[in-house]
């Protein structure tokens, strides 16, 4: 896997700036959580990773290289937060996956390889065949999963991908992301509003409120000692704790 580099990264709209000079890196093999309120930046920041956003000014780099955006390969692969908007409802799922699979590679190898990566995200192989509408949420979003690892990343962007499903599947996708993380190596860009989420997959985390990174650093430290109020307001908003009132 490969590291993504943020360098001052500045993306604005009509006027108005969603990502604020933003510098983050995420190194090699490492799951690094962005964490932050609605409207804070951080999916169009990922957007920017995928070039669906503008770059205004800065840099994103993949190994000291501009991060390549156009064209059928592309290193850097996102997950979206709805993952039955992000599959095509016409194909089945195995086709779907299929569909990633980089140019080139012979068609007896690809149905090999779909087969491998729906076993790889606990969908079974024997599924391959089924519509996104025959799947659960949680199963959708586990053949979104399978269908970016199809395309062979140097970087998987994870947007929110927990945040549409109901609390009982969380886990089971959060594991999942885990246990791939730890198997294959991924570098993951993991982001999400909830900060008991990203303690659990991210070895490191970054807090960005109003377009700009307020705090960053080891996340088992940000989280038990943050530095700024408005982490501490994320922080006591994780059910269990009492939130007080404080003005980042």
């Amino acid at each position: 896997m490969s590291e993504l580099r943020f360098e001052d990264v500045r993306v604005c709209y009509g006027g108005n700036t969603a990502v604020d000079g933003v510098s983050l890196v995420v190194p090699a093999g490492r799951v690094v959580g962005l964490v932050g309120e609605s409207g804070s930046g951080k999916s169009t920041l990922a957007r920017a990773a995928v070039g669906l956003a503008p770059v205004e000014s800065g840099r994103i780099l993949l190994d000291g290289e501009p991060v390549p955006t156009k064209g059928r390969h592309r290193p850097v692969q996102m997950i979206f937060q709805d993952p039955f908007s992000s599959l095509d409802p016409r194909m089945s799922i195995g086709e779907s996956v299929a569909e990633a699979i980089p140019r080139g590679v012979p068609r007896r190898e690809r149905r090999g390889e779909v087969d491998r990566l729906l076993d790889l995200v606990h969908i079974g192989s024997a599924r391959a065949y089924s519509r996104p509408s025959e799947l659960s949420g949680g199963q959708r979003q586990r053949v979104a999963l399978a269908r970016a690892l199809a395309a062979r990343p140097s970087v998987v962007v994870a947007d929110e991908i927990t945040s549409a499903l109901d609390v009982s599947i969380q886990g089971t996708v959060l594991n999942l992301v885990r246990e791939l993380q730890a198997e294959l190596g991924l570098s993951i860009l993991f982001i999400s509003h909830n900060l008991a989420v990203v303690r659990y997959v991210a070895s490191e985390v970054a807090v960005m409120y109003r377009g700009r990174i307020v705090e960053h650093g080891p996340t088992a430290e940000v989280l038990t000692a943050p530095a700024h109020d408005y982490t501490r307001d994320l922080l006591a908003a994780v059910p269990g704790r009492t939130r007080r009132r404080s003005s980042p």
